[in-house]
């Protein structure tokens, strides 16, 4: 009894040292030589102590790194390897987060955690994206890591959560064009304004802004005196989004010239129009 109160003392007295001796910012050799006497359970615990308290989740990052580099490929290098992306995440520190859940996903692709250094990954790309009027690269990018996710691990707890985030990633792109068209329109250039809410009708039409794609267009064609294109394009809104007041504003547009919204000619809204009534589309 005697003999195992003692040994508790001197681990906890251990893991005292870790927590009191070593400082948040603790990179330099002293600090490394002081790491050396410890345990692979110890250090990552003083990291999750410092996840939990520090201000600076970077600080977490230091102790997780130790252990990889004083115990690699123990099962604590695994955890800690996980828990660096964590942290590097949670410090904003994107581009770190994703070499540490890549590096995870290379050495341990069969693991449990797989799954959730796919998602981190996945969201160093997600909580990155910008303001609508920036390059949307990193869009693109959150976009793919996001389908990896949903396909690889389906099953998995973040697949939910990844589909949601693809959603709104993918409706950001569609914003994006919807940007650019409406500047075109603005001034005038309507068959460049065209180009870009086709994209949207075309390739983003299970998104928000698909109905004012479609306003767009019937102002556009209207504005270059292509009825057949203007009505087809107020029918598809019609059809879809009856209850919008894209609709609304487009159906008062084509009535003020005398138009109603129907399918008219042999045009790419034609075609969208044929497969929407044979329901292969939205």
């Amino acid at each position: 009894m005697a003999r195992s109160k003692i040994l508790a003392s001197t681990m906890a007295a251990a893991l005292c040292l870790v927590l009191a001796g070593c400082s948040g910012s603790g990179s330099s050799d002293a600090d490394r030589r002081n790491l050396d006497r410890f345990t692979a359970e110890e250090i990552y615990k003083r990291g999750e102590f410092e996840l939990e308290n520090s201000r600076k989740p970077e600080d977490a990052v230091f102790y997780f790194s130790e252990v990889e580099r004083l115990y690699p490929y123990s099962e604590w290098a695994k955890r800690a390897l996980i828990m660096q992306a964590y942290s590097n995440h949670r410090a904003q520190n994107y581009e770190e987060a994703r070499g540490a859940a890549q590096r995870f996903i290379d050495t341990y692709p069969g693991d449990e955690d797989a799954a959730y250094a796919q998602y981190l990954l996945a969201l160093s790309y997600y909580d990155q994206i910008d303001e609508v009027g920036r390059d949307q690269g990193l869009t693109f990018q959150a976009l793919q890591s996001l389908r990896s996710v949903i396909e690889q691990y389906p099953d998995s707890e973040y697949a939910r959560s990844a589909i949601l985030k693809f959603d709104l990633a993918f409706d950001h792109l569609a914003a994006k064009e919807m940007e650019i068209g409406r500047y075109y329109l603005k001034r005038g250039h309507y068959a460049a304004s065209i180009n870009r809410f086709r994209v949207v009708v075309e390739e983003f039409q299970t998104t928000t802004q698909t109905p004012e794609a479609l306003l767009r267009l019937v102002e556009a064609y209207l504005a270059l005196g292509l009825t057949d294109e203007a009505q087809t394009a107020g029918a598809i809104l019609g059809y879809n989004f009856q209850s919008s007041p894209f609709y609304q504003d487009a159906y008062r547009q084509l009535r003020g010239r005398g138009l109603e919204p129907e399918a008219r000619g042999d045009n790419w809204l034609t075609n969208v129009y044929r497969q929407m009534i044979q329901g292969r589309w939205l």
